[in-house]
């Protein structure tokens, strides 16, 4: 197996978990379990602060404990596919349920959060510009594999009759890919190269680089999570076709796969501060057209997603490339990820709560006619707001931030 190939392949299990947790969890819970649409969304808010919280402390952990990457990569594996499958299978109802959800995610959250910033600053630490953006093109690539098969396989398990049995063997599918990958990358990728000195978690802040492009970052994961929080619904109740969630999402993130080597290449002609900005302008000019849509706009919907998923492919790819640009040699990059990473997990907490505030709007789940203008318009007009203000933070700092491509 060749190296670059050996580290990207973790890539696809950390994503083959992260979407059913982040898309299908709240419609399992809200429409197949019968649990109240707000309790849902709060749960959803709580487990992912807890989540947000603790990432800084495990990049700083993972910097000190560098010498033991294997036993605790092994820990968090077992406790990633335990907590995965739990989620799924739930042995209780009611009030206990509540209690099992936030459990399951807040073990899941940290186990896939303490392997995904070891992955991450492992890539940040291959060679120049051209190394990391040629990793960052195997992991986000293998990754896009791994959502495609979550996008379809979830959603067509759960159309069945017999869903608990059909997500059971989805989990053992991605207990099995989990334990490859973290073999391949333990053993046969190239060395881990931690270095660095080992600095308090709150060090990265001091880099002035560092903090500029937060804000940019954050708001831009703002724009990205609030739809992928509401595109089941949206594709069920406002364009009316439960049937192609599979195909929808699907179509997303195949586009997402295809654009991902372009937008590598373009960002070592331009930049990469400049591709990601353009990835942003083309994400919202396709969510844009999202917002006027209704029920039967099943090819205007499927061109939404591909023009989306396109654009995804530029956030996947180029915010981690343009950190590992503005790690100081002299500092471990687990710690700058962990704050990076928090980020991230903030703003799909942020986006749980939009669930509550639909249901103040008058939308019910499942329920022709009712909040329809208000899904619409949360789903797509908001997400390309916030996407506008991270495209001007970014373009008040590009100049700071952009790595210049080497020749």
């Amino acid at each position: 197996m060749k190296p670059a190939l050996a580290y990207g392949l973790l890539g696809l299990p950390l994503a083959m978990a992260a979407l059913p947790v982040y898309v299908h969890a709240p419609a399992y819970y809200a429409g197949q379990l019968g649990m109240a649409l707000s309790t849902t969304g709060l749960l959803l808010f709580l487990a992912r602060l807890v989540d947000t919280v603790q990432d800084p402390w495990l990049g700083h952990l993972i910097d000190l404990k560098a010498g033991r990457l294997r036993g605790w990569m092994f820990g968090a594996g077992v406790l990633l596919a335990v907590s995965f499958a739990g989620l799924w299978l739930p042995p209780v109802q009611g009030k206990a349920l509540m209690v099992w959800l936030v459990v399951m995610l807040i073990a899941i959250y940290t186990a896939h959060s303490m392997l995904n910033i070891a992955y991450l600053a492992w890539g940040a630490r291959l060679g120049n510009e051209a190394a990391l953006l040629n990793a960052a093109a195997w992991r986000e690539g293998a990754g896009l594999v791994g959502v495609v098969l979550a996008s379809i396989v979830p959603g067509y398990l759960m159309a069945g009759q017999q869903v608990e049995q059909g997500m059971a063997w989805y989990a053992l599918a991605f207990a099995l890919l989990l334990a490859l990958g973290i073999g391949a990358l333990l053993y046969r990728a190239l060395p881990w190269l931690g270095g660095g000195q080992k600095q308090s978690w709150r060090e990265p802040l001091a880099n002035p680089a560092f903090r500029r492009v937060l804000l940019p970052y954050f708001l831009n994961a703002v724009s990205v999570a609030i739809p992928a929080t509401l595109a089941l619904f949206f594709i069920r109740d406002r364009i009316e076709a439960p049937q192609l969630s599979g195909a929808f999402l699907a179509a997303y993130f195949v586009a997402a796969a295809i654009g991902l080597p372009l937008w590598v290449k373009l960002a070592g002609k331009i930049g990469t501060a400049k591709a990601w900005r353009l990835g942003m302008i083309l994400a919202v000019l396709a969510f844009a057209g999202a917002a006027v849509l209704s029920g039967g706009d099943v090819v205007a919907y499927a061109l939404v997603c591909i023009l989306a998923g396109l654009a995804l492919g530029a956030d996947l790819a180029l915010p981690p490339v343009l950190l590992a640009g503005l790690i100081s040699p002299q500092h471990s990059a687990a710690s700058y990820y962990g704050i990076w990473t928090l980020l991230g997990k903030l703003a799909l907490a942020i986006s749980g709560l939009v669930l509550p505030l639909l249901a103040l709007g008058g939308y019910q789940p499942g329920v022709a006619g009712q909040g329809g203008l208000s899904l619409a318009l949360t789903y797509a007009a908001l997400p390309c707001a916030i996407k506008l203000l991270a495209m001007w933070r970014l373009n008040l700092v590009i100049g700071d931030v952009e790595r210049k491509p080497k020749s």
